[in-house]
């Protein structure tokens, strides 16, 4: 019998050690899954810009965005951006703080909201899978070669593609990779509104990119973005962007724009077009020294964007602006040189009378990090 109590004993206690071992492996699993599950990652950056502009002519003679100033110094824009990021998801909140970012969101200045309009981006995107991303929010155009924020470009001052074309959308995208194929699609507000104003229409707008990166050293984008404004009027634009490296010294630019828009008032019978290219040639003989020109032809014959003296229906300009880049750390200084050349009289001189071109010297200081 006591035989028989003891075998019973020690099957019991194997039993107790049987599943006290697996509570540990279980607990160790789970541990060993907690370690290498990544942490979410809290990342802040933020730049800071200010300028010297001075125009020939001595007037402010600037048709383009951010450096609407002469024989002055202005500040650009403060910013910081905040990134919250876990496996599948990620928070972005880029705020900017100036003239710059005053420019930028026209539609809420306009409208008296100066809380959203410290908002350059806010959106948050959600990844199942690798290739896939989902993203609501605002978000900075994808149509240009251009960026908001200085420390983007090599060029201080702005292209004329980039004054008239979209600055930001509002709505929900769609980001898909295939292997070197990019595919992004989505539905926005009408360009640049956060929100749609008093007796605005609510229209829609639909956004999308095709991308195609052959090598590091070539890439190119087919932008799109039409529907129709908050006037209800139809705009559709058309945009190419190429990157391309010949090598560590020298690579280019390109960047090409069609928009097209008909008017509600005349029943959408005449379609009114502007258009605009541009070649970015850049050189880097120094890891701290660069020279970016950049060539630009803007044509708005049908008078949409540039209104010439005397009448005339519209113009084009052809514009060079030569950069200078020197580099330490975060810190870009830029010594600018811009002429630009008019079909019409866009400008004016010292004395008051109409011209049509004009040139202007600025220098820039960029801090990012």
């Amino acid at each position: 019998m006591l035989k028989y109590i003891y075998i019973s004993f020690i099957f019991v206690a194997l039993s107790f050690a049987a599943q006290s071992q697996n509570a540990d492996t279980t607990a160790k699993k789970a541990d060993t899954a907690k370690a290498a599950a990544p942490a979410p990652v809290l990342a802040i950056t933020g730049s800071a810009d200010l300028y010297y502009r001075y125009n020939f002519s001595r007037q402010v003679n600037n048709l383009t965005s951010f450096t609407n100033s002469h024989d002055q110094f202005t500040l650009g824009m403060a910013s910081v951006k905040l990134e919250h990021k876990t496996a599948k998801l990620d928070m972005v909140a880029d705020l900017g703080f100036g003239p710059r970012a005053k420019e930028f969101d026209y539609t809420d200045e306009s409208a008296g909201n100066t809380v959203l309009q410290t908002i350059k981006q806010l959106y948050i995107s959600y990844s199942p899978a690798a290739w896939v991303k989902f993203t609501g929010g605002t978000w900075a155009t994808h149509v240009g070669y251009e960026v908001m924020d200085a420390f983007g470009n090599r060029n201080y001052s702005m292209s004329y593609m980039f004054t008239n074309g979209p600055f930001s959308h509002t709505g929900v995208r769609t980001d898909l990779t295939f292997g070197k194929n990019g595919l992004m699609i989505g539905v926005s507000n009408p360009t640049d509104y956060r929100s749609i104003p008093a007796g605005g229409q609510s229209n829609k707008n639909l956004i999308a990119q095709y991308s195609y990166a052959a090598s590091d050293n070539f890439k190119f984008f087919l932008n799109y973005v039409g529907g129709r404004d908050i006037g209800d009027n139809k705009v559709h634009q058309y945009d190419l962007v190429v990157n391309a490296k010949a090598s560590s010294t020298f690579s280019l630019g390109l960047n090409g724009t069609v928009n097209r828009s008909s008017y509600k008032a005349d029943n959408y019978a005449t379609g009114h077009t502007w258009w605009g290219s541009a070649l970015y040639l850049n050189l880097d003989p120094m890891p701290w020294f660069g020279l970016t020109l950049r060539s630009e032809y803007f044509s708005d014959k049908d008078g949409i964007k540039l209104h010439p003296t005397g009448g005339a229906t519209g113009a084009n300009v052809f514009a060079n602006t030569l950069s200078a880049n020197f580099k330490v750390d975060g810190f870009i200084f830029i010594p600018e040189f811009r002429l630009d050349n008019g079909s019409e009289t866009l400008f004016t001189k010292h004395d008051g009378t109409a011209t049509k071109s004009t040139g202007s010297f600025l220098l820039a200081a960029i801090y990012s990090f």
